[in-house]
């Protein structure tokens, strides 16, 4: 087997195309959530906190000099990183929770009965019934 034709076939297997969707998707989310964060939640929570901006939150080490940019702890952005992980973490929770409950309902369920013979079968089963007698 060629590397190519090897490299297709570990290419086009399910598990690696789902896994490429779910990083696609992953990435979209943490767009939304991250935007959700800065744009929608911690701006009230900076209003009620005495007009604070998270994103200006910051311990200066040492002042901007001439050209040279201050040094700056900017743990405003991390709490910002912090509260979108733990949304994205969240969700990502009720997901596999959910995922979990269809399989267990899945688990759950009885497997379907077999189909009741036609009622040419029932007359071909009494005619061999009835040949073994």
């Amino acid at each position: 087997m060629g590397f190519i034709s090897e490299f297709k076939e570990f290419a086009m297997k399910g598990n690696l195309i789902d896994f490429a969707v779910g990083v696609v998707i992953g990435g979209a989310f943490a767009a939304v959530s991250g935007s959700f964060v800065n744009d929608i939640f911690t701006p009230p929570i900076g209003l009620l906190i005495d007009n604070v901006d998270f994103t200006k939150l910051a311990i200066e080490l040492a002042p901007a000099e001439g050209d040279k940019p201050a040094v700056a702890i900017n743990y405003g952005k991390f709490l910002q990183a912090v509260i979108n992980f733990i949304i994205v973490a969240f969700v990502m929770f009720l997901v596999v929770k959910g995922m979990n409950a269809m399989k267990k309902q899945e688990a759950a369920a009885p497997p379907p009965a077999p189909p009741e013979p036609t009622a040419s079968e029932k007359l071909l089963a009494e005619i061999r019934d009835l040949l073994k007698k």
